[in-house]
């Protein structure tokens, strides 16, 4: 294998990523807009940031079910899902008027993205054997600056969201042309696998995969919820304090994207150090982050600034670790199937976590409302130091555990 082809497939996957995935939170970023153009309830608001999930969540059941990402060349189905996310946000922006048919897309839009994120994560995983937590750990972290480029292009473009959701729709358009064009299978990759109903069921069989899976779920239900509801928190707060509306866009930006920064630092630490631990620390920064953020809101913008950021930079950090467990433990000819299905489920405990956290608003304030996130990366500290101790955790980063 030569090293040029291994690092430049890292760096144009990473890019192609990167503009695919900046589709996810194109709808969450420009809702303060909206909520003025469209008179949008809070419900309103909430279900456009969500629809995208039960979308995705719809899209990765499709495609674990049917074996998508291991019976269709990777870079094939990459290209197309981009395409029609792109097309589907594209329409968004430029025609639609109410918040119904909004929502609509959004969830078609997630649908979409179920052809982006996984079968990104496979092909990356062709390419790298001796560095694959590294290198999924870019990826994560470039997919992580995608979903948070939305509100810099919010930040610093137009006035009129209609075109910065457009914009955005481009760069989805260019993720999905790099792999087409100049993206292939790596030297680990396997023949096309057949179709086999039987995997879906499978994939939870095995013990491994079903305790990294447990600490995804943990880590998942804390992941999304903060990742939608941080900038309408920083949002209310810079607002409270009478300062410029573009400090909140900016640093909501910082906060998600400093994940980017996470997920690389997180990837070269568990190739060395082993993932369970990685992961068990980063879900303890970030449930630490969940009980102590609410008690910086409505004072000094800065040190609510500073921890969400550390939040931002912890809480995804793991996520790559997670899915690097998997294509270590599973069945290689099913690692897209498996993959696919771990998404599904984690994404559709999202779904639950972000409604929630509206509601205990309500209830409690911003000062507790964090706090219901706490218990998911606290279960998913106990399913990896779990997993640690089986014997198959041998496989795991060549012994590293």
């Amino acid at each position: 294998m030569s090293a040029p082809n291994q690092w430049r497939a890292l760096v144009l996957l990473s890019v192609a990523e990167l503009f695919g995935m900046a589709l996810w939170f194109s709808g969450s970023a420009v809702v303060p807009a909206l909520a003025h153009e469209w008179n949008l309830s809070t419900s309103q608001a909430s279900w456009l940031a969500n629809a995208v999930q039960f979308g995705f969540v719809a899209g990765t059941l499709i495609s674990a079910t049917l074996n998508l990402a291991d019976i269709i060349t990777t870079r094939h189905l990459f290209a197309v899902a981009a395409l029609l996310g792109a097309l589907t946000n594209a329409f968004f922006g430029l025609y639609v008027h109410q918040p119904g048919t909004a929502i609509a897309l959004r969830f078609l839009t997630g649908v979409c993205l179920a052809g982006v994120y996984p079968p990104g994560m496979k092909l990356m995983a062709t390419w790298f054997r001796e560095r694959r937590g590294m290198a999924l750990g870019v990826l994560v972290g470039a997919l992580t600056m995608g979903k948070a480029t939305p509100y810099l292009v919010n930040a610093l473009g137009s006035s009129n969201w209609r075109i910065n959701v457009v914009f955005v729709s481009i760069l989805a358009v260019l993720g999905g042309l790099i792999v087409l064009l100049f993206v292939s299978d790596g030297p680990h990759a396997l023949p096309r696998a057949t179709f086999d109903l039987t995997q879906i069921v499978r994939v939870f069989n095995n013990r491994g995969v079903r305790l990294a899976s447990f600490g995804y779920f943990g880590h998942m239900w804390e992941l999304y919820a903060m990742w939608i509801w941080i900038p309408v928190m920083i949002r209310s707060s810079v607002a409270a304090q009478n300062e410029n509306p573009v400090l909140a866009e900016t640093g909501s930006f910082l906060v998600i994207g400093a994940g980017a920064i996470g997920c690389v630092v997180a990837g070269l630490i568990a190739d060395r150090v082993g993932r369970t631990i990685v992961t068990s620390v980063a879900m303890a920064i970030s449930g630490s982050c969940c009980l102590l953020v609410g008690f910086l809101y409505g004072g000094s913008v800065w040190p609510l600034l500073l921890l969400a950021v550390i939040w931002g930079a912890s809480v995804v950090a793991d996520s790559a670790q997670f899915s690097s467990c998997v294509t270590e433990l599973g069945d290689p000819q099913y690692i897209g199937t498996a993959l696919t299905l771990q998404m599904c489920v984690g994404f559709l405990l999202t779904t639950v976590s972000i409604e929630l956290i509206p509601k205990v608003v309500e209830a409690v304030t911003w000062r507790y409302a964090f706090m219901i996130l706490a218990p998911g990366p606290f279960l998913g500290v106990l399913a990896m130091l779990r997993l640690r101790q089986l014997p198959e955790a041998i496989k795991i980063a060549h012994g590293r555990r």
